[in-house]
C-alpha cells in the first residue's frame, strides 16, 4: 500500500546497504522510544516533510500514514500544519500527498 521510495533514497539504500541499513535501525529505534503513536508519528513527519519542501517523501510516508490509520482528510491537513509558520511551500506538498493519496486509495 506504500508507494515506492524516492530515487534519491532507492539510490542511498543500493549504493550504501549498510549505511542505509544503520539508518532505518536507527529510524527503527527512534520509533519505538518516542511517546507518539504510530499514525501521529506519521502525519507529523508529513508536516515537517511538507515544511521543508522535502515532497519526493511525501508519497511514501502517505502510504505509511494510511497504513498507521490516518485518514485522508488528516493527511491533507497535516501538510498544511506549517502554513502559518513556513508560508505557501507547503502548498507543494499538499499537491503530491492529494496526488499520493489518489494512488493509494485506488489499489
Amino acid at each position: 500500500m506504500t508507494s515506492p521510495m524516492s530515487t534519491g533514497f532507492d539510490q542511498f539504500v543500493h549504493d550504501l546497504p549498510r549505511t542505509a541499513q544503520a539508518h532505518m535501525a536507527f529510524v527503527k529505534e527512534k520509533a519505538d522510544e518516542s511517546a507518539l503513536d504510530g499514525k501521529t508519528n506519521h502525519l507529523a513527519y508529513l508536516a515537517v516533510l511538507a515544511a521543508t519542501g522535502l515532497t519526493s517523501g511525501i508519497p511514501f510516508h502517505v502510504g505509511l500514514a494510511r497504513q498507521a490509520g490516518a485518514s485522508r482528510e488528516e493527511v491533507l491537513s497535516a501538510t498544511l500544519v506549517g502554513l502559518q509558520a513556513v508560508g505557501l511551500i507547503v502548498i507543494d506538498a499538499y499537491a503530491v500527498a492529494r496526488t499520493a493519496l489518489d494512488q493509494v486509495d485506488n489499489e
